[in-house]
């Protein structure tokens, strides 16, 4: 190369630049500042640990086929742990199911540090800052979707979506009719509706779940083998 010629650097996004950026994110100040004094104030069971109190990122395996979209962090559960469905009620009854299935290679989910792998599936959600009552506002969720838009496009092998409860149905489906395509009609949300669309240029399976909070396991709206069910079709889906 000549002196003096210019070089121009290509910048290849990637999950763990993803990660930074969503970390790093001030996009709603609000729900910074919330997570902050929750973190601060602690749920007395939780008294002598540190909060991660910060935007949580998507985690597990890059090369996954399957994608799990949740809600948003717990408040004492990612909020606190620093990872999706990691420290509470709700990734009790998660992990236990994928690792059922064959996608978690354990059953429990304790923290970042617990040695806990996924294997061909991936974790987020469509907001990442804990909020209020976990009731995430339109605004909120508008500024948050373009990460999860992102964290699709950056793993290329995902084949199926499993959405977890109707506010990640209907972001994800949100998505399909701004930038994609449905190849076959939208099924109304129920758990195990199914949906055939292409998002991104690809095809993909978006299967309907409810969500694993105490107020649906409790009260036997979600059930385990409901929940087993799910995976069991996303497995089945995945390999052919």
């Amino acid at each position: 190369m000549r002196r003096g010629a210019s070089v121009t650097t290509m910048v290849v996004p990637t999950l763990s630049a993803l990660e930074r950026r969503v970390v790093a994110c001030r996009r709603c100040p609000e729900l910074r500042a919330y997570c902050a004094d929750v973190g601060r104030l602690k749920k007395r069971a939780y008294r002598d640990r540190d909060y991660w109190a910060k935007p949580v990122p998507g985690w597990g395996d890059p090369q996954a086929r399957l994608v799990l979209v949740g809600l948003a962090p717990g408040a004492h559960g990612s909020n606190r742990t620093g990872r999706p469905f990691t420290g509470d009620a709700s990734g009790e009854w998660l992990y236990r199911a994928l690792h059922r299935a064959g996608f978690a290679s354990g059953p429990q989910a304790i923290d970042r540090h617990d040695g806990l792998e996924l294997h061909d599936c991936y974790i987020t959600a469509v907001v990442r800052c804990a909020p209020p009552a976990n009731k995430p506002t339109p605004a909120q969720r508008d500024n948050c979707s373009p990460y999860l838009e992102e964290e699709l496009a950056l793993l290329p092998h995902a084949r199926v979506v499993v959405t977890l409860g109707r506010f990640a149905d209907d972001a994800i489906h949100a998505m399909v009719k701004a930038d994609g395509a449905y190849r076959s009609p939208r099924a109304r949300f129920a758990h195990g509706a199914q949906t055939e669309v292409t998002l991104d240029g690809r095809p993909l399976t978006v299967v309907a779940s409810y969500h694993p909070s105490r107020q649906n396991t409790q009260t036997g709206v979600l059930t385990e083998p409901m929940l087993d069910a799910i995976f069991s079709r996303a497995k089945t889906l995945v390999a052919d």
